[in-house]
């Protein structure tokens, strides 16, 4: 008779998450793996991050890319440290036909895999080789809504055996299922989820030391560009902010822009009355990039019109960052306001009067819109929650 072994409880367990960190260890990036990460541990389970690339590898502090993974190891490193997980990672990085280990090696990634419950694909960029399809259950998390249904509605065997490799599928595209959205969404069934923000790491009780409303953004992108029933619908986010660029004037010395972007395009912003920096340098760091957000008096930004017209649903993650900050946010709307209160500490926006009106309700009373803010983001972006939620609807909990 074949003895029965007591059940393991899940601090025994390892739950893998994968992504892009290790392609690109800038602060926002590295921010939302570490937001599922802390989750992962306070639901008792132990947290390792895995990832397998051929990609070439992003050192923040040089902004080069390169076969050399020590600049991109050092800065994941140097991030997961302060929360004792700097060497919860294994790296397979696939160099001119060559696979090369880094971080945990092959017996002990391999015995990991097997053993997780559970794998979360955080933004689903990771395609799972095999170790990671030993997984338990595997969660694809969807950052951008719009590309991957574009793909399988077109046909794309590809983007299809990759979704197929998952369980279950969520989205930040919240409200995908509303007639507006323009693609159809089968054969897959997306499950609505929002970026998760672990709280206690954005909080302050001190005002904000800046006046100004900040945003840290990316500008030109275009090779997502997808083109639907003689609609082209726009990946880069540089098209949507033209069409707002004037608010600076109204309210002179008050925003500001962290962008990577070349010179001219820094003297282009600044003549249209905004203050620019450089987002690189404020990504290379993420205490850095954290203390401009707590330093902010509130985030203006737009959102990308793949997001925009199709009404996605879809809400920024660093904006959510910005919430749990209290620091309130004027985002252009994307469809969240129907899923998200809107009009103290949180504010969607369509056009200049909508940007004018919650400007001013910032301005008349900003201690009442940042504990809107934080209200917000405790009860509708708080890591522990979300992560909990996406793994009892998964069957992991």
């Amino acid at each position: 008779m074949t003895a029965v072994r007591p059940p393991r409880s899940r601090s025994q367990y390892p739950a893998v998450v994968t992504g892009m960190m290790f392609f690109r260890p800038i602060a926002g990036v590295v921010y939302q793996v570490l937001h599922h990460m802390l989750a992962l541990r306070r639901l008792g389970f132990e947290p390792v991050y895995v990832e397998r690339t051929g990609w070439w590898l992003l050192d923040p502090v040089t902004g080069e890319v390169s076969a050399d993974p020590a600049g991109s190891i050092r800065a994941v490193r140097r991030a997961l440290a302060p929360f004792g997980l700097q060497d919860a990672w294994a790296l397979r990085f696939l160099d001119d036909g060559t696979v090369r280990a880094f971080g945990i090696g092959d017996p002990q990634l391999a015995q990991l895999c097997a053993a997780a419950p559970v794998l979360l694909n955080v933004t689903g960029t990771q395609r799972l080789s095999d170790e990671l399809l030993s997984c338990g259950i595997r969660v694809y998390i969807e950052s951008d809504p719009f590309t991957a249904q574009f793909d399988v509605a077109m046909g794309d065997a590809e983007i299809r055996s990759h979704l197929d490799a998952h369980d279950v599928l969520f989205s930040y595209g919240e409200t995908l299922s509303s007639p507006e959205f323009p693609l159809p969404l089968e054969p897959y069934e997306w499950r609505a989820t929002r970026q998760p923000v672990d709280l206690a790491l954005w909080y302050t009780d001190a005002p904000p030391s800046s006046q100004r409303f900040t945003t840290i953004t990316s500008w030109h992108n275009e090779e997502k560009d997808r083109a639907w029933d003689g609609t082209i619908y726009y990946w880069t986010k540089g098209r949507e902010f033209r069409k707002f660029l004037d608010v600076a004037r109204r309210w002179p010395g008050r925003f500001e822009m962290a962008v990577a972007t070349t010179p001219d395009r820094h003297e282009s912003l600044r003549r249209r009355g905004w203050a620019a920096v450089d987002a690189q340098v404020l990504s290379a760091d993420m205490s850095v990039y954290r203390r401009y957000i707590q330093a902010s008096y509130a985030e203006f930004t737009v959102a990308r019109d793949q997001y925009v017209r199709p009404r996605t649903g879809w809400f920024s993650d660093r904006s959510a960052c910005y919430l749990a900050a209290g620091r309130p946010v004027i985002l252009q709307e994307t469809g969240f306001s129907s899923v998200l209160p809107t009009g103290k500490g949180l504010f969607s926006f369509t056009d200049g009067d909508d940007i004018a009106a919650a400007v001013e309700e910032i301005l008349r009373d900003p201690e009442g819109n940042r504990a809107a803010a934080r209200e917000i983001a405790a009860e509708y972006f708080d890591a522990d929650r979300l992560v909990r939620a996406m793994l009892e609807q998964a069957g992991v909990l």
